[in-house]
């Protein structure tokens, strides 16, 4: 689903334009991100958790060449999916 299907199938069940679904959706985004650079989880009971965690510089190899290369730490985003939303769909 892409980012326009969201908005215009929260546009559907909320009664809502397809203006206002998009400013929602925009602002939940934003709120999530600015939570998470701010080091912070984000937790919708239910729904699942955003995190943040680090992955460690690790080897890699070019696939082209076979050379093998360092791949640098870098800090990942993690999503974990809630109990009722493991259920929902049969996890």
């Amino acid at each position: 689903m892409s980012k326009a299907e969201l908005v215009e199938q929260i546009a559907a069940e909320t009664g809502m334009t397809k203006a206002e679904a998009e400013r929602a959706v925009n602002a939940f985004i934003n709120v999530v991100t600015s939570t998470l650079k701010g080091g912070d989880d984000v937790t919708l009971v239910g729904f699942g958790t955003f995190t943040t965690g680090d992955r460690a510089e690790r080897q890699g190899r070019n696939p082209q060449t076979g050379e093998t290369i360092t791949i640098a730490a870098k800090k990942v985003v993690k999503f974990k999916p809630g109990k009722a939303l493991k259920d929902e769909i049969g996890c």
